[in-house]
């Protein structure tokens, strides 16, 4: 049976936690900040836990990762 491989743009954009949950950036920063409050450039840093939906999408573009 021929293995399956990880699509390059997932791997490089999301990360699995320990529980098998998917991380991914926020939404919405990479451009236009002049239009956004202070408050929600400082609320956007970091991660995020994706949707269930979401992340069904995603474990198949990474088949082995957990």
């Amino acid at each position: 049976m021929p293995k399956l491989k990880t699509k390059s743009g997932a791997k490089k954009r999301f990360r699995i936690t320990g529980k098998g949950k998917i991380k991914a950036g926020q939404t919405g920063k990479r451009h236009g900040m002049i239009k956004r409050t202070p408050k929600q450039i400082r609320q956007k840093r970091g991660l995020t836990v994706m949707s269930e939906a979401d992340q069904k999408v995603v474990k198949k573009y990474m088949p082995y990762a957990r």
